[in-house]
C-alpha cells in the first residue's frame, strides 16, 4: 500500500475517484449521492407504518407526505397505481404525481408460495371488500391487490396479520419475499427440504433495521427440489439443492443475477452450504449488499454490478473473510432436470402416497372471489395447505387419491385448468398499463386473449412454450428468459400510427441452457398482428425443428426470415 506521500498515477486517480463515486458505505461513503438514498437516510422505510396508521389513514391521501407516497410506503407492500385514461405515450412524459391514482396496489408477501386455507380465504374476502375484486397471482409467489384505499390499509392489515401474513418489505430497498419450492417437504425426488431456512431467514431478515436501508431490491431464493423451480439464474442470491459426494445434501450458492434493462444471469460461486449454513449465507450476501452495494446511481445499484466487477472468487472470500468468519466447502453444480416442464401443473404423487394438483389461471389473474372458492375447495377435499408458484400459477397439496379427479373437476368448473393447454401452461403476463405507472402497453387481458386465441389456432400443439408479456422494458415479466419474450412498446401500424404492440425476443431460457433470447432486427409486432405472428413463427418451429429440439434451441439456430 502506498504511503501518504506518495503520487498516485492518473489511472490510480480515476480508479479511486471511480470508488468513492459509487456511495460505497464499506468505504466510508455515507453521503446521500441522490434523491432515493437521501430520503431512505432521512428516515427508515419501516416507520412510515406509524404515519399510515395514525395519520394518513385517518386524513386520507391528500395528507401524505410525497417522499413516503412514492418512497417508503413501499416498505410495507404499498405503490400507488396508475391514473386511469392515461395513455402509454404519456408514460414517460408526465410527472410522477401527474400519473398517481388515489388507489394503491398492495402486495401480499407469501414467502416459498406457502398458504393455508384461512390465509388464502382471508386474502379474498380482503379483495372482495376493499380491492373491487382484484387479485394477480405474481412470478414471484406474492398476491397483488389493487384499488386500495389508504382509509382501509390499517384494517387490511390487522387481518392480514391475524392470519399470519404480511406486507412487510414486499417491495422497497429491501429484501423482499424469498422464493421457495411450492413441493418442499412433499415431493416424491427432493433432495432436501429448505422450508426450516426460508423461515429463519425470515425471523432474522425481515423487518431488521439492520436490512432496511439497501442500494436497491435484494431477491432471495431457496429451493432443495430437483426440477430447478426458484428461477435461481435471476435471484441475487439463490440455494439450489445438490448431494455432495462427501457431504450429503445441501445447496448450491448463486449470486448476482438480476434482468430489467441490463440483464445479468447469476454465477455460482463454487461453495456448498449445509440446510443451517443457508440462514447465516443469506444474511451475509445481504449484508455484503448493504455495505459494498453501489449507491450513487439507481440503475447500477443491484448486486449484479458488484459481482460483475468483482467477480465470483472475490464475492466468495468477501463473503467468508468478513461476513460469515468461516471457509464454505466448495460444492457440485445441480444436475439438469429431466422434466420438459418444471412447474409442477397437474397431478402427482407426494412421498406419502396423497397428491398434489398443480393448476393454471390464465396470465396470473384472478379475483378474490375464486381465491375464496379455492381455499374452500382445499378445505372440502381434505388440505389445508396451497402454495403458489413463480409461474404465477397455484398448487394445492396433501390430496387422498380418491379426492382427486372430484377436485380437478371442481377446479374446472372454475376455469382453473388441471391439464391446460402449452399455451395457458406457458404464458406469464406483467400488470401492466392497466394499473402500473411505468408500463407502456396492457398486458393482462391480450395475455388471456392471446392464450384463448393460440388454443383455437394451434389445438395440437403440445410442446413446452413459454410466452411472456410485459408493459414496459423492467421485465417483471421475464421477457429475455422467454422462449417467446413480448417487451410492451409503441409501434408503427399499418396506417402509418402509433399504436400498442412489442418489442420481440426469441429463444430465452432457464434451467435448460440458461441464456437471454435473441432480438431480430426491426421485429417489431403489433397488438393486432401478435396471435398471427405467434402462429407463424411456431408453426415454423414445428415444421423446422431436429428430434427433440426444444424452441429455444431452434430458435438459436433458425434465419431471421424464419423469426419474422
Amino acid at each position: 500500500m502506498a504511503n501518504s506521500s506518495s503520487r498516485p498515477t492518473a489511472a490510480g486517480r480515476r480508479k479511486a475517484g471511480r470508488h468513492r463515486g459509487e456511495g460505497q458505505w464499506a468505504a466510508g461513503h455515507f453521503t446521500p449521492l441522490n434523491a432515493n438514498e437521501q430520503v431512505k437516510k432521512d428516515d427508515d422505510g419501516l416507520n412510515v407504518r406509524t404515519r399510515i396508521e395514525t395519520i394518513y389513514s385517518k386524513r386520507g391521501f391528500d395528507s401524505i407526505d410525497p417522499a413516503d407516497l412514492r418512497g417508503r410506503m413501499r416498505w410495507w407492500g404499498l405503490y400507488t397505481q396508475r391514473k386511469p385514461g392515461i395513455d402509454g405515450g404519456k408514460t414517460a412524459v408526465l410527472e410522477p404525481h401527474e400519473l398517481d391514482d388515489e388507489h394503491f396496489m398492495l402486495r401480499v408477501r407469501v414467502d416459498g408460495g406457502r398458504l393455508s386455507v384461512t390465509q388464502l380465504r382471508t386474502i379474498g374476502e380482503i379483495s372482495q371488500e376493499f380491492a373491487r375484486g382484484t387479485a394477480d397471482l405474481t412470478d414471484r409467489q406474492n398476491i397483488q391487490l389493487h384499488w386500495i384505499r389508504i382509509e382501509d390499509v390499517p384494517e387490511i392489515w390487522r387481518r392480514l396479520e391475524s392470519v399470519g401474513l404480511s406486507t412487510t418489505e414486499a417491495c422497497g430497498d429491501v429484501p423482499r419475499v424469498v422464493l421457495g419450492s411450492p413441493v418442499a417437504g412433499i415431493a416424491a425426488d427432493e433432495i432436501i427440504d429448505g422450508t426450516p431456512a426460508l423461515e429463519e431467514i425470515q425471523r432474522r431478515v425481515v423487518g431488521n433495521p439492520a436490512y432496511s436501508n439497501l442500494p436497491r431490491k435484494f431477491k432471495g431464493a431457496v429451493s432443495g427440489a430437483t426440477q430447478l423451480d426458484i428461477v435461481h439464474e435471476i435471484n441475487d442470491v439463490a440455494f439450489v439443492g445438490v448431494a455432495h459426494p462427501e457431504l450429503g445434501p445441501g445447496f448450491d450458492v448463486w449470486v448476482g443475477g438480476g434482468l430489467s434493462t441490463n440483464p445479468k444471469l447469476g454465477v455460482r460461486i463454487g461453495a456448498w452450504a449445509s440446510l443451517e449454513d443457508v440462514p447465516d449465507v443469506f444474511e451475509a450476501v445481504v449484508g455484503i449488499f448493504r455495505d459494498y452495494g453501489y449507491r450513487r446511481l439507481r440503475n447500477r445499484a443491484r448486486l449484479k454490478y458488484l459481482l460483475a466487477d468483482w467477480g465470483p472468487e472475490k464475492f466468495r472470500q468477501v463473503l467468508q473473510d468478513e461476513y460469515l468468519l468461516r471457509t464454505l466447502a466448495d460444492g457440485p453444480p445441480p444436475a439438469v432436470p429431466a422434466e420438459r416442464w418444471r412447474d409442477h401443473i397437474g397431478v402427482h404423487r407426494q412421498h406419502d402416497g396423497r397428491y398434489y394438483l398443480g393448476f393454471a389461471a390464465r396470465v396470473g389473474r384472478v379475483d378474490g372471489g375464486t381465491l375464496t372458492k379455492i381455499a374452500e375447495l382445499a378445505a372440502q377435499h381434505g388440505s389445508d395447505r396451497l402454495r403458489t408458484t413463480v409461474e404465477q400459477k397455484m398448487l394445492i397439496l396433501d390430496v387422498e387419491e380418491d379426492q382427486v379427479a372430484p377436485l380437478r373437476e371442481a377446479l374446472a368448473a372454475l376455469d382453473l385448468q388441471v391439464e391446460p393447454s402449452a399455451f395457458r401452461r406457458g404464458t406469464m403476463a406483467c400488470t401492466g398499463i392497466e394499473f402500473c405507472k411505468l408500463a407502456i402497453v396492457e398486458t393482462k387481458a391480450r395475455g388471456a386473449a392471446l392464450v384463448d386465441e393460440l388454443e383455437r389456432r394451434l389445438p395440437d400443439f403440445d410442446e413446452p412454450i413459454t410466452i411472456n408479456l410485459n408493459g414496459c422494458p423492467n421485465s417483471c415479466a421475464r421477457i429475455q428468459v422467454a422462449d417467446i419474450g413480448l417487451k410492451g412498446q409503441l409501434v408503427t401500424g399499418d396506417d402509418g400510427e402509433q399504436v400498442e404492440g412489442y418489442q420481440v425476443h426469441l429463444g430465452g431460457s432457464l434451467g435448460l441452457d440458461p441464456g437471454f433470447g435473441r432480438k431480430v432486427r426491426g421485429l417489431k409486432v403489433t397488438a393486432a398482428q401478435l396471435p398471427e405472428y405467434v402462429e407463424r413463427v411456431l408453426t415454423r418451429y414445428t415444421a423446422g425443428r431436429e428430434e427433440g429440439e426444444r424452441f429455444a434451441q431452434w430458435a438459436a439456430r433458425a434465419g431471421e426470415e424464419d423469426l419474422k
